[in-house]
């Protein structure tokens, strides 16, 4: 296979170009209102991290919209809800702290991108801002934003994404299908179609 590698910024330069000056200045290191109204207005986001090791993970968040607190001009937090335990984010964090966001609003094909350093917090007052259905986190990331801008929809307009004439749900197979075959193979199907039903979404915040 006839493979050409880039190996260099010079490289990758002179194939992609010099990005527009617009591009370079849109970075800035605090919150807008319109930052604000646009953390008021999302239900989700995903955070990537990176281990000492240098290995990634990105990991989706999503509650009520406005489920970022927004503590000042230049933090946020974000809460902890009841999920599969792994961790692997947070586990990242305590080690390297620098995070990347990216916060949807859905419809938009713009969205928010967010670079800072991360930490956990176990207990703060704007915890009780946070509770979702008698739901109180136990933990929430709070993030120190260093660079904070909007990101053009492209990438949105090319897959069409929130156009739902394009969605094509069970092109892959089901959920319970899924942890069956590569998770959970001494469940049976039966199992895990009850577990994924109705009583899944009444143990969002339990």
């Amino acid at each position: 296979m006839d493979v050409e590698e880039l190996t260099s910024e010079a490289e990758l330069r002179e194939l992609l170009g010099e990005p527009a000056a617009a591009a370079l200045r849109k970075e800035r290191p605090a919150l807008h209102e319109f930052d604000r109204q646009w953390l008021a207005s999302s239900p989700f986001c995903l955070i990537a991290t990176s281990g000492p090791d240098g290995s990634c993970d990105v990991s989706p968040k999503g509650d009520p919209p406005g489920f970022t607190l927004v503590l000042d001009d230049t933090t946020i937090a974000i809460p902890e809800r009841p999920g599969n335990k792994r961790a692997d984010g947070f586990r990242n964090i305590l080690a390297n702290p620098h995070v990347g966001l990216i916060y949807f609003v859905p419809g938009r094909g713009d969205t928010l991108r967010i670079n800072g350093r991360a930490r956990l917090v176990r207990k703060a007052p704007f915890f009780d801002d946070m509770v979702v259905k008698g739901h109180r986190p136990v933990l929430a990331l709070v993030v120190e934003i260093e660079e904070i801008f909007h990101h053009c929809a492209k990438a949105f307009m090319r897959s069409k994404l929130w156009r739902p004439e394009t969605w094509q749900p069970e092109s892959v197979p089901p959920r319970p299908v899924i942890a069956r075959t590569l998770e959970r193979p001494e469940d049976s199907l039966e199992e895990l179609e009850r577990y994924y039903g109705p009583e899944y979404a009444a143990k969002l915040y339990g």
